[in-house]
């Protein structure tokens, strides 16, 4: 991914609004030729980091939410660079889960607490990692979900604590009862974490406590 075509796509406004750009400007900042720079923007545009329109006077870009998310990612990265390390990060590797957790999130009663208290739309089922350490929560601010009834079953309460995946916001779901080793975690996250880290099972990540 091109993160630093992305980075002054952003520094022109273009996270924030659809902003004209022309070839000629952006390769000057880039220090490239108007040509380099029509290809990274067509490339931006295929891998889905951006919007684009053609215009007379050029095009108008919009950086869309996965290329938002690569620049958040982007931005982890030299914290942890700059502060000489995050003692809160613990590293893992992904899993393959049970295949049930988009029946559970689909569920409106977990759904719409999810987006009211997480502040986002999870992607319907759980990106599942185990930790090379037990995921201990205590000292983290735990989000109580309620537990509801729906067509005559009960769903139990669980918590969510905020982590950042490879750089991505999400959150650590556990549910009050639960079978699961104390080094396994099943996260809720904006984006289907798989695609857009393009992640496999057995590939490493680094998952940060807020």
């Amino acid at each position: 991914m091109d993160v630093v075509t992305l980075k002054h796509l952003a520094l022109n406004g273009a996270l924030q609004e659809q902003i004209v750009v022309s070839s000629s400007a952006l390769a000057s900042q880039l220090g490239a030729s108007p040509q380099t720079a029509a290809r990274r923007l067509c490339s931006l545009e295929e891998e889905g980091c951006i919007k684009r329109t053609i215009i007379g006077t050029g095009q108008k870009v919009k950086i869309t939410e996965k290329g938002m998310l690569l620049l958040q990612a982007e931005y982890q990265d030299y914290k942890r660079i700059f502060e000489h390390g995050n003692p809160h990060m613990i590293r893992g590797v992904v899993v393959g889960g049970l295949g049930e957790g988009q029946y559970y999130i689909s569920r409106e009663g977990y759904s719409e607490q999810f987006r009211c208290l997480l502040g986002f739309e999870p992607f319907a089922g759980t990106f599942n990692i185990r930790l090379d350490e037990p995921f201990v929560p205590s000292g983290l601010q735990a989000i109580k979900i309620e537990g509801f009834r729906d067509e005559g079953r009960t769903f139990g309460e669980c918590k969510c604590y905020r982590i950042a995946v490879n750089g991505i916001e999400a959150a650590v779901v556990r549910p009050e009862r639960s079978n699961y080793p104390a080094n396994l975690i099943e996260v809720l996250a904006p984006v289907r974490l798989r695609d857009v880290l393009r992640l496999a099972d057995g590939d490493p990540v680094e998952v940060i406590l807020r």
